[in-house]
């Protein structure tokens, strides 16, 4: 009788364990889920595998989730759990599948790609290389900054946005404030593309620094 008793225990353990454990992994899961939401951007499958011990897991049933700014989308990422004032880190694989670029065709370095140098291809994301794209519009019209080769995953670090603004070209600067926009024009000192920065010297030789439009034009805030 003590020996059904002994084993029953145990089976009522391993099952309160096996319970725990697809409750944080289900949490996990829609937290990741809702990420990808948040993003604007869809998975075809997403599964969280844990890979901390159990016994380094949250004490508390329902832990809130959180993760660093830069924080990667998939693969092997550092998870924050709080429970209340006790905070721990669980070290998860979170595997994804779902569309991704890759060259139809040799695309030669400072060439501008075009739509029919790249297609959508189905796998798993997070085997690919880091900030590969995964959709046609991230790469379409930027220049290759190196050769890419047919059926290579085309990555962020393989191109650059074509040049708004040109260091020596003249720009015109319109700035902005509470009721005010006030124009001029200056000489861009470095190459730019849209949305990223650019220091102008104004013809009265005073430097400013603003961000680039769509049409070239440098937009400074007051």
């Amino acid at each position: 009788m003590r020996g059904m008793t002994t084993l029953l225990a145990a089976l009522l353990a391993l099952i309160s364990v096996s319970a725990s454990a697809a409750d944080l992994n289900a949490q996990l899961s829609q937290f990741f889920k809702n990420r990808y939401g948040q993003s604007h951007q869809t998975a075809d499958n997403l599964t969280v595998v844990i890979k901390t011990p159990e016994k380094m897991w949250p004490a508390c049933e329902q832990p809130q989730f959180s993760l660093p700014g830069n924080s990667r989308m998939w693969g092997n990422i550092s998870v924050a759990a709080n429970c209340d004032q006790n905070r721990r880190y669980i070290q998860v694989q979170v595997q994804v599948s779902g569309s991704y670029l890759v060259a139809t065709r040799q695309v030669l370095r400072g060439a501008t790609i075009t739509a029919s140098d790249m297609r959508l291809e189905q796998g798993r994301l997070d085997t690919l290389p880091a900030r590969t794209l995964i959709a046609a519009d991230q790469a379409e019209g930027a220049i290759a900054l190196r050769d890419i080769i047919p059926g290579q995953p085309v990555t962020m670090m393989m191109m650059r946005q074509p040049w708004r603004v040109k260091a020596g070209q003249t720009v015109t600067i319109t700035a902005s404030g509470d009721g005010f926009n006030i124009s001029s024009e200056g000489k861009a000192m470095n190459n730019a593309a849209a949305l990223q920065t650019v220091r102008v010297r104004m013809n009265s030789g005073q430097i400013v620094m603003g961000k680039v439009d769509a049409n070239g034009n440098i937009l400074i805030s007051l």
